[in-house]
């Protein structure tokens, strides 16, 4: 064997073995070895069965938290520029459809102070408009590119922070995405392998918001309690929250209270949480970490309320009104979970971020095991039904170098289904259609060579030359034909839903590996072949 064939056979053999290590591993016994083919090959919802659920974001609840914090800066750079407003509010929105309307109301501005309004929310709030409402009230409404991009946002937050808490649950092979562009306020949630998603669906109703509130008063054993004690209205820059007692009863960690409307630590500003023992047996907390920036606020507002009231709110519950005796600075512990599971379950909602936004459940289906092994044996039986046919047509027609086309075809499915496994790619159905119709463009490669190979021979050329012209002439057309095929399952990935994209993955895998096979591998068997010690005269082609 020449040098050259004796490292291309090195080289082709490295591929082989490291494909089939990608599929197999090192396994010592036969269970070992399925076990780890069921663990390198990835099935999608739709062979190995699982739960998947649609989701609806609550859109209006993004817009009505952007109004809420914006009406704060307004308030606050109004008082440093000595501009005068009589009451200043959000008026939120009640619907996803509605979202886009939440709005600030502004009222009471002195006639003469208009313009140094109209200055200050350009200069300080450029993202809303202003619109006057008679001569002393104001709207203030976000500019329709701002709002767009804020639903965009707050849709892709939810779809981030939800693929981190399930991913965290180890369902590492579960999908998250949008489910169609014109339901661009729906999520679907994909869960191969899980038959009950009721955890899941706990897991992402736990929202983990985390939010800490400076006390004005309170507990109160109901809102009408409150309200009484506040003489009927709030104070400016308040509200009630918590739940009310049952029996009358009132608790620190139960009631309603009076708190400040911007929390004093929110949920995002938590950089790191996780489950501790609590001081007795038997007792869990939840320990959480906040960001610098937040540790700096905190630790200045704590260092001045040395003997007021904090009122720890999990999800609008209030699990603590804790009084402040010392500065804190980044950490702090949520106290009485009820086990380690849930003081887990708690701390990766924490760190895994808050939604920025509550969520409703659209649709929620299982699909049964039993339908994903008859799809996978369906599509086997496929499978191996059209390869054995395309055998049989091309060792007929091509006779003894149709065996060469057989081997490229077995090493390309090799490689994609290695592929596969390495890249953590999930098989789908269409996956599975896609690798079948990779079938058909490997043979079709091949057709090409030998169809321009049996022109060089009938031209009257020798073998070696007619093989070397035969491979030379077909190289451009085949990387024509699969780059546009790929170019077409770039636009399927790109704009194709999940399946399609899965189909369009596949395909591209299997495109490539073919130019491989039907180029290198292939001609490396004719070169073989061709380049024993006595000449060949003829081809059996």
């Amino acid at each position: 064997m020449k040098t050259n064939l004796r490292y291309k056979f090195i080289f082709i053999l490295a591929v082989v073995v490291l494909c089939i290590y990608g599929i197999f591993g090192l396994p010592k016994s036969k269970d070992e070895l399925l076990a780890n083919l069921h663990h390198n090959i990835n099935l999608g919802l739709d062979l190995r069965g699982g739960s998947y659920l649609v989701i609806q974001v609550q859109q209006q609840d993004a817009f009505n938290q952007e109004a809420s914090v914006n009406a704060d800066r307004l308030k606050e750079a109004a008082r440093k520029a000595n501009i005068p407003l009589g009451e200043v509010d959000v008026d939120p929105a009640k619907s996803i459809e509605d979202a886009k309307s939440a709005a600030i109301v502004v009222k009471g501005v002195p006639s003469a102070m208009a313009g140094n309004l109209r200055s200050l929310v350009t200069e300080q709030l450029p993202e809303w408009v202003l619109t006057a409402q008679n001569a002393t009230d104001y709207r203030l409404t976000l500019k329709p590119t701002n709002a767009l991009a804020l639903w965009k946002n707050t849709l892709e937050q939810s779809k981030n922070t939800i693929d981190k808490k399930i991913n965290a649950l180890g369902l590492t092979e579960a999908t998250v995405q949008q489910r169609r562009e014109d339901a661009d306020s729906e999520l679907l949630v994909q869960m191969p392998g899980t038959d009950d998603p009721a955890h899941v669906k706990q897991i992402i109703q736990t929202a983990g918001v985390l939010e800490l509130y400076d006390v004005k008063s309170g507990p109160f054993a109901s809102r009408e309690e409150a309200l009484a004690q506040q003489g009927g209205v709030l104070p400016v820059g308040t509200k009630l929250i918590g739940q009310p007692t049952t029996g009358g009863t009132v608790s620190k960690s139960a009631g309603v209270y009076v708190v400040t409307r911007t929390p004093i630590v929110r949920g995002q500003d938590i950089m790191d949480a996780k489950p501790e023992n609590g001081t007795m047996p038997g007792t869990y907390n939840t320990g959480f970490v906040l960001s610098q920036a937040a540790a700096r606020h905190f630790a200045d507002y704590t260092g001045s309320h040395i003997g007021s009231y904090l009122a720890i709110v999990l999800d609008g519950k209030v699990v603590e009104n804790a009084i402040i005796k010392n500065q804190i600075s980044d950490q702090g512990v949520i106290e009485g979970q009820n086990s380690q599971q849930e003081a887990k379950d708690l701390a990766l909602n924490l760190k895994a971020g808050s939604l920025p936004a509550s969520v409703s459940y659209e649709h929620e289906n299982t699909v049964g095991p039993s339908l994903g092994a008859d799809s996978i044996r369906q599509g086997f039986i496929a499978g191996i039904a059209g390869v054995l046919a395309v055998i049989a047509v091309v060792l007929f027609y091509y006779k003894k170098s149709g065996l060469n086309a057989v081997l490229a075809l077995v090493l390309n499915a090799i490689i994609l289904i290695a592929c596969l496994s390495y890249f953590d790619a999930v098989l789908t159905l269409p996956g599975i259609a896609g690798i079948i119709l990779t079938i058909g463009m490997a043979v079709d490669s091949n057709v090409l060579i030998f169809e321009r190979i049996r022109e060089e021979l009938r031209a009257g050329k020798a073998v070696i030359p007619a093989v070397d012209a035969g491979f030379g002439k077909a190289f451009l057309t085949i990387i024509d034909t699969h780059i546009t095929t790929v170019v077409s399952c770039a636009i399927l990935f790109l704009f194709g839903s999940g399946p399609v994209k899965g189909f369009a993955v596949t395909l591209v895998i299997g495109l490539i590996a073919n130019v491989f096979t039907a180029v290198f591998v292939s001609r490396f068997i004719f070169d073989w072949e061709l380049s024993r010690p006595k000449p060949v005269a003829s081809l059996s082609i």
